[in-house]
């Protein structure tokens, strides 16, 4: 049994537990009449998408959660049986578990256990139950554990086998003629100005594409031809989207320079008959028109005018990992979308690493090898690792709010968002001014950035952080410790799961002193003393979260009523929806507390499709919306 060294904190954690719904990467589990066989479903669920936890010991009935409280006897029979079955491969294929994933602990009575699941490597997906992988591997999304297809399932072993990438595959019956002669012309010309005296500029193009990776012989079975790889790089279109290579293959330029919610886009390059879409045309023609909208500032490097900056190979680099990391095998397109206050990069796939690796670097993880290697030889992608430390470098030099990376499902995306606004906006600078007074202009740079960050994202995490300051993660668990001791922040959760976010009320006291730890708990704990977990009955579920005053509604100029049964909260809810608005300002326009709507108002609304979310397959998305629908 993990050892808990902070029963405080991790009583907090416990509660701030059983005050959620299930999501994406948390889960209660009955075990009041054995240990159940539905855990090894959701095992393979968090390991095959980003880890999660299981609550092992709590029932939910009807919204409500209610603790089995385990006995001794039950705990270590459980953690027996756990233990057992993790390394039997007739009941899960891998063993992910360290002895400090499994913590029992024991809550205001309760004793119950809980599992922390991480993620599995690329090499050790999937994980799946029994010994079919193509039955028992499955995978997680916002309403629990599915099933994969097979599809899915043959996607991750191909993943997994390192030794084969996917833009390897030899294609049967192509020739010569299936390639974009003038592409290949122009990708020479510009190879000879990276590398001006490279042997293989002599080479005929079979030969130059062969040492690309464009071309190859199988060794093994003598089969040789022309490759994914070079295809996708300097193919025809019409011979790309054969059922032989890619009939998915779709890549689409979207730009929408506008706010008018009637305009689509005010441009668009996608294959549309009139050019060759291969993936050089494509980053030929989209690459100056991302760079176009970046500031240009006049610099000097001797006597010779320098325009690129950080931002212009940050935005390169993301064009060009669209391209490399992208699973063309997924029925879905390769988008970039050009937009007045971001550029988002969208490409069919799953990350092959945990967000942590990708944000941190260093090795390289490519599913498209040979199409790195055309990149790289023009000296313009990073092989060495993602290429993301060039992305937040660029975006942290420009002094904008850092990128955000995050996974989609059905179909499966990579979604890349680098937002063109500035860290601290004018609205985020009056929302800390409301917050802390006059203070908030005293504040050093890296407190301003975890404060700004928490404002405009709801919550900041340690991980975040990293990706955001460049700062060691210990070195920011020591200003995010300092800024919660200060009332600056307010910390949830504990371990991996915790987050801090900004006090609901202003604190009294700021930067004069010291404060102790428990400063004003009462007013910076996010749930009201209405929101208090379980009853003598172990009822963990809270009740309705009133923490309204009267308030002028906007909407209707009544008087928000300071009790409401949920009913009425939903339809008030429903009538402010007519736009597009975010959990915050619906809070503050019913005068409610934001985490009560989320966890027991927002789900029904959107079960029942009475509201829809602007980002439907990723829930808790920093910039989620809701809308009643059309």
């Amino acid at each position: 049994m993990a050892e808990i060294r902070n029963i405080a904190d991790f009583n907090d954690y416990l509660e701030s537990l059983l005050v959620q719904n299930e999501s994406d990467d948390l889960e209660f589990k009955s075990a009041a009449g054995g240990f159940p066989g539905s855990f090894w479903e959701t095992y393979s669920a968090f390991a095959n998408t980003e880890g999660g936890t299981i609550v092992l010991g709590v029932q939910e009935k009807n919204g409500k959660y209610f603790l089995d409280n385990l006995t001794d006897e039950q705990i270590e029979k459980y953690r027996k049986d756990f233990w057992n079955n993790v390394n039997n491969p007739s009941t899960i294929s891998r063993n992910l578990m360290r002895k400090e994933d499994v913590v029992v602990g024991n809550y205001k009575g309760f004793a119950f256990m809980l599992f922390f699941i991480p993620r599995a490597p690329r090499e050790y997906r999937p994980v799946y139950r029994t010994n079919e992988p193509y039955k028992g591997t499955f995978k997680r999304n916002y309403e629990g554990d599915y099933r994969c297809s097979e599809r899915e399932v043959q996607r991750m072993f191909a993943d997994a086998d390192d030794s084969r990438p996917a833009d390897s595959r030899i294609l049967k019956n192509y020739s010569l003629d299936d390639l974009d002669k003038e592409a290949i012309t122009h990708y020479r010309q510009l190879f000879k100005l990276s590398s001006p005296d490279h042997p293989w500029l002599s080479l005929d193009d079979k030969e130059l594409l062969r040492m690309l990776g464009g071309y190859r012989k199988d060794r093994q079975t003598g089969e040789e031809g022309f490759t994914v790889a070079g295809l996708l790089m300097f193919g025809k279109t019409q011979s790309i989207n054969d059922v032989e290579c890619m009939p998915h293959y779709f890549p689409d330029y979207q730009e929408r320079l506008t706010e008018d919610e009637d305009v689509r886009w005010t441009n668009r390059i996608c294959a549309d008959g009139t050019w060759e879409a291969n993936l050089f045309n494509y980053y030929q023609r989209v690459l100056p028109r991302l760079q176009a909208a970046l500031p240009k500032p006049f610099k000097l490097e001797g006597n010779i005018r320098k325009e690129e900056t950080p931002a212009h190979v940050a935005i390169r680099e993301a064009l060009i990992n669209l391209c490399i990391h992208a699973d063309y095998s997924v029925n879905a397109s390769l988008v970039v979308r050009h937009e007045l206050h971001r550029f988002v990069f969208s490409n069919p796939g799953t990350l092959l690493v945990s967000l942590d690796q990708y944000y941190t670097g260093g090795e390289s993880v490519c599913r498209n090898k040979s199409l790195q290697k055309m990149f790289s030889m023009l000296g313009v992608a990073e092989k060495a690792g993602s290429g993301t430390d060039k992305i937040l470098k660029g975006w942290r030099e420009t002094n904008w709010r850092s990128p955000i990376i995050y996974e989609q499902q059905g179909p499966d995306k990579v979604v890349l968002v680098m937002p063109m606004e500035s860290f601290l906006s004018e609205e985020t600078k009056v929302k800390l001014t409301d917050k802390f007074g006059f203070l908030a202009n005293s504040f050093d740079h890296h407190v301003l950035s975890v404060l700004a960050l928490a404002c405009d994202e709801g919550s900041v995490t340690n991980m975040r952080l990293r990706y955001s300051l460049n700062l060691h993660k210990s070195e920011i668990a020591d200003i995010l410790k300092r800024m919660t001791q200060k009332g600056l922040l307010v910390s949830e959760g504990y371990g991996r799961g915790m987050h801090y976010l900004l006090p609901p009320k202003s604190p009294d006291i700021l930067n004069i002193a010291p404060l102790e730890a428990n400063v004003a708990t009462s007013e910076a704990n996010v749930a009201t003393s209405e929101a208090n977990v379980a009853t003598s009955e172990a009822n963990v579920a809270t009740s309705e979260a009133n923490v309204a005053t009267s308030l002028q509604s906007k909407e209707n100029n009544k008087r928000v009523k300071q009790r409401m049964s949920s009913e009425e909260m939903k339809q008030l809810i429903i009538d402010i929806c007519n736009n597009w608005i975010s959990l915050e300002e619906l809070a503050k326009r019913i005068n409610r507390n934001a985490t009560y709507l989320r966890i027991h108002i927002i789900p029904p609304l959107i079960k029942d499709k009475s509201i829809e979310m602007l980002y439907p397959g990723t829930p808790n998305h920093p910039y989620q919306k809701y809308k009643v629908p059309d």
